[in-house]
């Protein structure tokens, strides 16, 4: 694989290597969003509708990527965001992309429904480490994740808040998608179709949810978490439950799943120290408008009391630079690292990462910038009517 690896140039190269890889209800669970889909679309297409300007005569033969991301230096403007379920495509992904970030030297985000636990990845990989827990209708067992997340010294907890209730995944539903999984005949021609992701999982076994044992009643349940988690949402959660958790947590809180300006206000009020301008990677609310559209209303609102980051449709360098431009502290990135490791491991994560690292040096080269600070001050293109610059 060492070798197809290097004649993969792109997030689209890896994400064909995952699909041929993976049994189609898997690479669609990764791939796929919620009902139409629109929102999984507007996340790619909104980074066509603008792009930076080039400049010419300044000197690029020095370019620094690095950037601070919560007061730490960050090797790009780059996380790693949390994404549930990774060990279904590659045993032990989650430690793998861990690694892979740690080596990078870019933050780590461990979601609560992945398959190796939270202590496991900590021992596992030694770089910055953040955790999402998701909020659900026990809340006491989410409060023990947090504190388990504190324990194993995590450095930012990233509570997720767009999610009072699951999706309507139609790609998973006609996949008949879930754990354990159920095999149907149209299953175990998919199956069959990928012999060798097929006899690993069989070698291995279904993978279970590392964080989630204990759940309602008993170790045995963890298998059945993924299916259910959207069931498990806490739908009642609201600004008090947050406070609790702010209160609960001393180090930097960041929350993902911020669309909306007045929501950015108050969470700056109230001292979350990032908030994550996200729609879910198109999985939830279907139709809403991208994340990129929103992120200088939410910036607007901010007015610099809190970090702004950017979740949805990176699958280039230049488009971490594009969300920097319009005043993201970073990007977080999920599909284009996860088809990477699904697709060959800790060596393909580490591609993923090189890929898109790769591609903000050059862009940074070939827009006349030679610093990510640069780029905060660079002219922006609007595609759209008349092409005004902004």
């Amino acid at each position: 694989m060492g070798a197809r690896l290097e004649r993969m140039y792109s997030i689209e190269d890896l994400r064909n290597a995952a699909k041929k890889r993976l049994p189609r209800a898997v690479f669609d669970f990764y791939d796929g969003g919620s009902q139409d889909e629109l929102t999984l679309g507007a996340n790619h297409q909104a980074f066509k509708k603008s792009s930076l300007l080039p400049r010419i005569l300044r000197p690029v033969d020095e370019v620094d990527p690095t950037t601070t991301i919560l007061g730490h230096r960050s090797a790009y403007p780059i996380v790693v965001a949390p994404m549930g379920g990774m060990g279904i495509g590659w045993p032990d992904g989650d430690i793998a992309l861990a690694r892979a970030a740690s080596e990078a030297g870019i933050p780590y985000t461990l979601s609560s429904a992945s398959n190796n636990s939270l202590e496991e990845v900590a021992r596992s990989a030694r770089g910055r480490l953040w955790f999402q827990p998701y909020m659900l209708k026990q809340r006491e067992f989410v409060y023990q994740l947090i504190d388990r997340a504190y324990a194993a010294d995590y450095e930012a907890l990233v509570v997720t808040l767009d999610m009072p209730t699951g999706g309507k995944r139609e790609r998973d539903l006609r996949n008949q998608f879930g754990l354990p999984f159920r095999l149907t005949p149209s299953g175990f021609l998919d199956f069959a179709s990928r012999p060798m992701w097929s006899l690993d999982m069989l070698r291995r076994g279904v993978p279970r949810m590392g964080n989630m044992v204990g759940y309602e009643d008993s170790a045995a349940s963890a298998t059945r978490t993924m299916a259910t988690l959207g069931r498990s949402a806490d739908a009642a959660m609201d600004a008090d439950q947050l406070r609790r958790v702010r209160d609960r947590w001393p180090r930097k809180l960041i929350v993902k799943g911020v669309m909306h300006p007045d929501d950015a206000t108050y969470l700056a009020d109230i001292g979350c120290d990032a908030m994550v301008v996200s729609n879910h990677g198109g999985r939830q609310y279907d139709g809403c408008p991208s994340s990129l559209a929103m992120l200088p209303y939410i910036v607007k609102a901010v007015s610099g009391r809190s970090e702004v980051l950017l979740d949805g449709g990176i699958r280039r360098g230049r488009h971490a630079l594009q969300a920097v431009a319009l005043g993201a502290q970073a990007v977080l990135v999920g599909r284009a690292v996860l088809y990477g490791t699904v697709a060959a491991g800790e060596s393909g994560a580490r591609r993923a990462i090189e890929i898109l690292a790769d591609e903000i040096v050059r862009d940074l080269r070939l827009c006349g910038t030679r610093n990510i600070e640069q780029v905060r001050e660079h002219a922006f293109w609007k595609h759209q009517g008349d092409g005004e610059e902004s």
